[in-house]
């Protein structure tokens, strides 16, 4: 798998009987596919992994693949606090069909460096898909340091990581330690043309459900070195980060979704939906560049 480029983190719609609503998310999928995004990662943080039951998070992946149809490749996320149900996790979304695994580290307790990477390295040997390291420092009670990812780096099928804090400098960091061994992508938290400029391949990241066509005509701009033209766009995709930066992420991107004619429904509770002000701001981001 050569990892790049614009993957939409996909939102989970859940029914009023906790069933997934599979025709609304399939619906998404080619949506998004058609638009031209490069792989989909189903049961990111806007997928809100964090409150789906197993049954919920096995359904979710598997209505994703089927209607993924082979066009792009799907990383599932796979988020545990113990390495055995991570691994367990690895080896049914192998199982259902999944192209690369995303891990994610949950942990109640802090985990000192060595448990971090023995979490991240079993998932790895416990399937051959490729793995995508997720670090989140703002909602993680443990980071991946760099001595980590270093050492991550160096496993065959870990092949990028996601770094979803705020703080470009340390992408460049990790760029500059893995020396090629991994591909670094951003997240929503940074301005993605930077990122590219810097050395990423991409970004994983909520806001492409409501802009597709958008990011990947960015993605582009920058790929070709095209700089002016891809900041200009990106200045205006920025609206949308800032809406969100305001807003809870999962709330406002089900709340453009629904904007855009797909009813995915709102955050599962004790998340609250998105507020009037928000989606006044989101509608207005969505319009600024066309995505309404």
């Amino acid at each position: 798998m050569d990892f790049h480029g614009v993957h939409p983190y996909l939102v989970s719609p859940v029914a009023a009987d906790g069933s997934i609503d599979a025709p609304v998310l399939a619906r998404l999928v080619d949506d998004l596919v058609v638009a031209g995004v490069h792989g989909l990662a189903p049961l990111g943080s806007t997928g809100e992994f964090a409150y789906l039951d197993w049954p919920q998070r096995r359904r979710v992946v598997e209505v994703v693949v089927e209607a993924a149809r082979g066009r792009v490749p799907v990383v599932a996320g796979v988020a545990a606090t113990t390495i055995a149900e991570a691994v367990r996790q690895a080896r049914e979304m192998q199982a259902l069909g999944a192209d690369a695994i995303l891990a994610i580290l949950e942990a109640y307790f802090p985990v000192p460096d060595d448990g971090v990477y023995a979490y991240f390295s079993s998932i790895a040997q416990a399937t051959p898909l490729p793995v995508v390291l997720y670090t989140n420092p703002n909602f993680q009670r443990s980071d991946l340091s760099l001595p980590v990812i270093d050492r991550l780096s160096r496993i065959d099928n870990v092949r990028a990581i996601k770094d979803a804090s705020n703080n470009t400098g340390r992408l460049l960091s990790i760029i500059e330690r893995v020396e090629g061994r991994m591909q670094v992508c951003a997240a929503s938290a940074h301005i993605p043309a930077c990122v590219m400029l810097i050395g990423g391949v991409g970004w994983m990241a909520g806001p492409a459900c409501l802009v597709p066509r958008q990011s990947v005509e960015l993605y582009e701009l920058c790929r070709a070195g095209r700089w002016p033209e891809a900041m200009a766009l990106q200045a205006r995709l920025w609206k949308l980060n800032e809406a969100f930066a305001r807003h809870n992420l999962a709330a406002c991107i089900k709340g453009g979704l629904v904007m855009q004619g797909y009813p995915v429904g709102e955050p599962l509770p004790p998340q609250s939906p998105l507020s009037a002000e928000g989606r006044a701001e989101v509608r207005a981001a969505l319009e600024a560049v066309g995505a309404l």
